[in-house]
């Protein structure tokens, strides 16, 4: 066994307790206030100094023996607004709010890191260790590198890594280039005229015109966009009428778009409205489309793959580590991957023994914390590796 995770294995319980502190007092995107403060509090009695920035975010430097290059290592640190429904001891004390994406888990391992960092410094260069809100839709990471988080050091890397509940713990995945996909978002809203359910042909029924909307935008993807470049359109939300025997005058339609191919992406909205515009004009309605950029594809560096194929080989040994497909899901570690060499992967925390089994955002996810040493060791050889190859 490695001396690091050894030594993180140490801390198996204060790893523990700061995750289980964490569930039980979730806060949301740039409301991190008392996460924020434990997490500096942490910091400080390691030896930090850390600095608060993108208002709840919070940077320290892990300075090496010698001066070098640096390196950084990120976790999110912000909850979901979903209701905990599961039945633990510490379970979310606040109602409608909750670590159901693990980033309680993500915080944990990297204060881990830190204090592995701490207690085994780099023989050259420093670390950077980042803590960021708000990674739930609300563009934290664009918000830590406007406020200079890759500045003062620049960083020549960063890793970062997200818990994955269908992966057993002690196991590692990690893609060779697309890592997630671009998550983009719309609002679509078809006006037609209102009118009595009985006589439709003195309306323009707004209800029948979005079916025929909803159904023929799924072709945008399956035969007008290239069967090798994955791409998702789903429609999450659908509003419209208000009594049985009415027609509704307009109807509000919210949906998303996921792509992994950048040409693909910036061809969608254009895709799409012509569609809306065309089936629109057909049956007489109007409409309002409004198409929201989010998040970029994550892009893994592959410069990088070998580096942290051999961490994963030396923290939990030999057949540990594996290559998958892309997820089309949304991840805002893009923000720095669009700006320096980055890595991001994921750690296994399934285990059916302890029902740590659900998926990511399900009312009962749960991970198991025995997995917490193996993220805090390998992050931090990670950046003992990367850190030697400058």
């Amino acid at each position: 066994m490695s001396h690091l995770l050894q030594q993180a294995k140490e801390l198996q319980e204060q790893l523990t307790e700061w995750r289980r502190g964490l569930h039980v007092n979730p806060e949301t995107g740039f409301e991190e206030y008392e996460t924020s403060k434990f997490v500096q509090n942490k910091l400080i009695e390691f030896g930090y100094q850390p600095q608060v920035i993108a208002k709840t975010g919070v940077v320290a430097i892990a300075e090496g023996k010698q001066e070098g290059e640096t390196v950084g290592l990120r976790a999110d640190m912000d909850a979901l607004p979903i209701q905990d429904e599961k039945e633990t001891t510490y379970a979310s004390s606040v109602e409608g709010k909750a670590h159901l994406c693990g980033h309680d888990g993500h915080t944990t391992m990297l204060l881990g890191a830190a204090k592995l960092l701490k207690d085994n410094p780099p023989e050259k260069g420093s670390v950077k260790l980042i803590f960021q809100p708000a990674e739930e839709g609300l563009f934290g990471a664009q918000a830590m590198i406007e406020e200079g988080v890759l500045k003062n050091p620049e960083m020549k890397a960063i890793a970062g890594l997200h818990v994955n509940p269908d992966v057993e713990t002690g196991y590692v995945t990690c893609t060779e280039k697309e890592a997630c996909a671009a998550a983009d978002f719309f609002d679509l809203e078809i006006l037609g005229s209102g009118g009595h359910a009985a006589h439709p042909h003195k309306a323009a029924d707004s209800i029948t015109v979005s079916a025929e909307v909803i159904s023929s935008l799924q072709q945008v993807v399956s035969r007008q966009t290239d069967p090798l470049a994955p791409t998702v359109l789903t429609i999450g939300q659908i509003h419209g009428g208000t009594a049985d025997n009415a027609i509704a005058p307009r109807v509000r339609i919210g949906g998303t778009v996921r792509t992994l191919d950048p040409d693909v992406r910036y061809q969608m909205e254009e895709k799409m409205e012509r569609v809306i515009k065309g089936v629109s004009e057909a049956f007489g309605v109007t409409y309002t489309f409004n198409y929201k950029y989010f998040y970029p594809p994550l892009i893994n560096d592959a410069s990088l793959l070998p580096g942290l194929e051999k961490t994963v080989e030396t923290i939990l040994g030999p057949d540990r580590f594996s290559i998958v497909n892309p997820s089309m899901g949304g991840e805002d570690f893009s923000f720095y991957a669009n700006e320096i060499p980055a890595i991001f992967f994921r750690l296994g925390v399934r285990n059916e023994e302890k029902d740590a089994v659900y998926p990511l955002h399900h009312p009962r996810f749960d991970l198991d914390e025995n997995a917490l040493p193996n993220g805090s060791a390998i992050l931090a050889a990670w950046a003992h590796q990367q850190l030697n190859e400058y």
